[in-house]
């Protein structure tokens, strides 16, 4: 019997801490699952495809927050700049549309296409011509008859059918940035893309690690990519002196859709905050390789 008892104990311990372990093995793997969640992070909706409540207009001649002639406007889930209600021609009014708050560490998705017919009185370099403006200025700080925000554009252009026209390049009002090692002063550089014709909708990704580098990326491959983005040079009329302080370095900022005379579509625009990681570029490698994958 007491052999008996005894070989009962030694079962129940080890029954138990079998239990144990097992509850410590899961444990450890709800902790794994839940880090695993945790190293891609979720894509914030920056359009949320019902309103533009998140964004801030601000077009050349009028006040911060006024939507002239509902030139950005929501229909069908679609972000639609468009300029049937203007009263005239185009007469340089140049738009903008800012998410509400700024960003440093990101990739940005946009899907866009043109549409349409260009307004009368549109420039005619601004033919299927919008924009991402990066490391924006503040829209609250902008000049009534400001053209541009001071920032760093990902420029979108549209095909017209036959000449090679690439996009996802980059344009400077304001700013300068660093190309290739050296301080890049003209206005705007063509990347590598090839050209998008027609009305067909475009991805754009725009991988931007504060100051230290930004690229720009089509079909998972990379366009365009420069660093240190600063305020420097002209390409931008109307803005206050005191918000324009050349050579001062752009790490962060707003992000602004433009309005160039062209109606254009946005269908997507989500963004993917890697700023818990900008410490971290092993980290970030992986999460934007992950990311452009998809």
């Amino acid at each position: 019997m007491r052999l008996n008892y005894l070989t009962l104990f030694i079962f129940l311990l080890s029954f138990n801490i079998s239990c144990n372990n097992s509850a410590d093995n899961s444990s450890e793997n709800n902790d794994s699952t839940a880090n695993s969640d945790k190293e891609i992070p979720k894509a914030i909706q920056l359009f949320n495809g019902e309103d533009i409540d998140d964004w801030i207009p601000k077009i050349r001649f009028h006040e911060a927050g006024d939507n002239y002639a509902n030139t950005f406007r929501v229909e069908d889930g679609i972000l639609k700049v468009r300029y049937d209600d203007y009263e005239g021609d185009f007469n340089d009014r140049y738009g903008h549309l800012a998410y509400k708050d700024p960003f440093s560490y990101y990739i940005l998705r946009i899907e866009y296409r043109f549409v349409g017919e260009q307004i009368e009185g549109g420039p005619g370099w601004a033919w299927r011509n919008n924009g991402a403006m990066l490391h924006g200025q503040d829209p609250a700080t902008m000049g009534l008859e400001q053209d541009y925000p001071i920032s760093v554009e990902g420029q979108l252009l549209g095909g017209d059918g036959e000449s090679d026209r690439p996009t996802s390049n980059v344009c400077t009002p304001g700013t300068h940035i660093v190309l290739d090692g050296e301080l890049f002063t003209p206005h705007c550089q063509n990347s590598t893309s090839k050209t998008y014709h027609g009305d067909q909708w475009v991805t754009a990704d725009f991988v931007v690690l504060g100051d230290s580098l930004i690229q720009h990326i089509l079909e998972g491959e990379v366009v365009l990519e420069y660093t240190e983005p600063q305020i420097g040079g002209g390409n931008v009329e109307g803005f206050d002196p005191e918000v324009k302080k050349d050579g001062k370095i752009l790490d962060k900022g707003f992000i602004h859709l433009q309005s160039e005379s062209h109606p254009t579509d946005f269908r997507k625009i989500e963004l993917y905050d890697l700023a818990d990681y900008k410490d971290d570029a092993e980290k970030i490698d992986e999460i934007v390789k992950e990311i452009l994958m998809n």
